[in-house]
């Protein structure tokens, strides 16, 4: 099931929660934190590729209106790691390097930090990489074009408070070890959307504007899953499972799929594709 990138990224998930707990007492004394902000104004920027990686500590993600393309408040160990900040024109690049705690990004759980606002304005291809991360993204009013996060040992919450005001092609989550919460999925408005799971417990939370026609899949490995339906979204299940209980609420099945009741007059309709190895399926609806 987890091939390629996919199974790194749970390797380094699970190889970061060892190491980070080992190494951050014994270099606590040596660290040197420096505080900095960095911000770049907002000229004429057009269509751009935003990619945003961070490793351990603590991370916040939200849109701004200011006539800015980002501002940065970061806080990290200066003797280990140097910030990075790239602008082409159409591409950005805002990252920490250093040494051989690159992997790991060095520091204490409750050190390192990135507070980060991007421009609600300007259409963006945005890859997000986080390690072993506490994380906190509102993604609202973002124009996005394409999304594709991807996460270690983390404990991310990721929210989509208000409509992409573009319609985009694809959304893609890849989680490692993690306790990962979505909320609003819909309103990235993507007409595919991709999340590959490994260990942990993920909740999606399908609020918000979909198109009219929308796939999700969902590939999941070990660890529970629970789905928070809207009323007035007709949804389709295609389940493909392996010692996995599965708990559909609320859905009737017809065939090898399982369809909510408003299926055939529901305004938007979403097929969720099912592929689960051990743990749990819950249905839940909301209003």
């Amino acid at each position: 099931m987890f091939e390629g990138k996919k199974a790194t990224k749970l390797l380094l998930g699970l190889t970061a929660c060892a190491l980070v707990g080992v190494t951050s007492t014994a270099e606590a004394a040596a660290q040197s934190w420096r505080e900095i902000t960095m911000s770049r104004k907002l000229e004429g920027a057009g269509p751009l590729r935003a990619e945003i990686a961070y490793g351990v500590g603590t991370f916040s993600l939200r849109g701004t209106d200011d006539d800015v393309l980002y501002r940065m408040a970061l806080r990290y160990d200066e003797d280990k790691f140097e910030p990075v900040t790239e602008y082409t024109g159409e591409r950005l690049r805002i990252a920490l390097e250093g040494g051989t705690h690159r992997l790991f990004w060095g520091g204490s759980e409750d050190g390192g930090s990135m507070e980060l606002e991007l421009a609600r304005g300007v259409p963006m291809d945005l890859d997000l990489d986080f390690g072993a991360v506490k994380a906190n993204v509102d993604l609202g009013g973002l124009a996005l074009t394409d999304l594709e996060l991807s996460t270690g040992a983390s404990e991310s919450r990721i929210d989509i408070s208000a409509p992409n005001p573009r319609q985009m092609g694809r959304a893609e989550f890849e989680v490692g070890a993690a306790d990962f919460t979505v909320s609003n999925l819909g309103n990235l408005r993507a007409e595919r959307t991709e999340v590959h799971a490994g260990v942990g417990k993920v909740v999606l939370g399908l609020e918000g504007a979909w198109p009219t026609e929308a796939r999700l899949g969902i590939d999941m490995g070990v660890g529970a899953l629970e789905l928070r339906i809207p009323e007035g979204l007709g949804v389709r299940v295609r389940k493909e499972s392996f010692l996995t209980s599965f708990d559909p609420e609320g859905l009737v099945k017809r065939g090898d799929s399982y369809y909510s009741l408003d299926w055939e007059e529901a305004d938007r309709k979403l097929t969720i594709n099912l592929n689960a190895a051990f743990g749990s399926v819950r249905v839940v609806w909301i209003q």
